[in-house]
């Protein structure tokens, strides 16, 4: 759970930092927030299989 929250703040700051410096439309800019949701959606379903149990 732990590596998780750590990647998560890792694309976020990853995320910032280009968007401070290239267009919303960027290549990579999109493809850093492609990342931050995967992760985040990994994190959302980790959370609900814990609330379950």
């Amino acid at each position: 759970m732990e590596e998780i929250i750590l990647r998560i703040e890792e694309l976020r700051l990853e995320l910032n930092r280009l968007a401070n410096c290239k267009l919303l439309s960027d290549p990579e800019l999109i493809h850093v927030s492609q990342l931050l949701d995967e992760v985040l959606n990994q994190y959302h379903r980790m959370i609900q299989l814990r609330t379950t149990k």
